[in-house]
């Protein structure tokens, strides 16, 4: 039995999770990718799957969109995608290395060749001196040119806000690997 939902703020062609700057770059990164022959893979941590989402809700996205891993919990970070435990206790979670590995890992798990991995501290609370609420790390992984890597501080905005700002941000950077390949 379907039950209709019934949300009369909404219609079926607003509804978006995301503003048009966001659908923009999306369409534009599935639009080239596939007259690339590009697939691409995701790693998200502190976003909890926005950037496949982003990816997603353009039509046609399933031509180069192959998987998103979902590792918010640091077992899930090793078991899924191989990345060692103990980089993770040496450099911490949010780190650039354990944002490469991540990246790596999505990449030579999957089907893509391109791939993009993030791990952070969106708040409002788990952040310290070292790691404050915004610091974001990002990487990218090129089945050529290998992996490169962003430190992004967006400060404390807002947990909404740092995940969407890094959502935009590892689109440029897929949207650079690319370029690069």
């Amino acid at each position: 039995m379907v039950i209709p939902i019934d949300c009369p703020m909404i219609s079926s062609e607003e509804a978006t999770v995301f503003d048009a700057k966001v659908i923009g770059a999306a369409r534009d990164l599935v639009q080239r990718a596939q007259g690339a022959g590009i697939m691409i893979a995701t790693a998200e941590s502190c976003t909890g799957g926005l950037i496949a989402a982003a990816l997603t809700e353009v039509a046609g996205s399933s031509a180069v969109f192959d998987r998103g891993f979902l590792t918010y919990s640091n077992e899930a970070k090793a078991e899924l995608l191989g990345v060692d435990p103990s980089l993770i206790t040496s450099q911490g979670a949010v780190s650039g290395e354990v944002a490469i590995a991540m990246a790596h890992g999505a990449r030579t798990r999957s089907n893509a060749q391109i791939s993009v991995a993030v791990t952070g501290v969106a708040g409002p609370g788990g952040g310290s001196a070292a790691k404050p609420v915004g610091l974001v790390h990002l990487a990218t992984s090129h089945h050529v040119h290998g992996e490169t890597e962003r430190a992004m501080r967006y400060g404390d905005i807002g947990r909404s806000a740092v995940r969407l700002a890094t959502v935009v941000t590892a689109l440029e950077m897929l949207h650079a690997a690319l370029e690069a390949g």
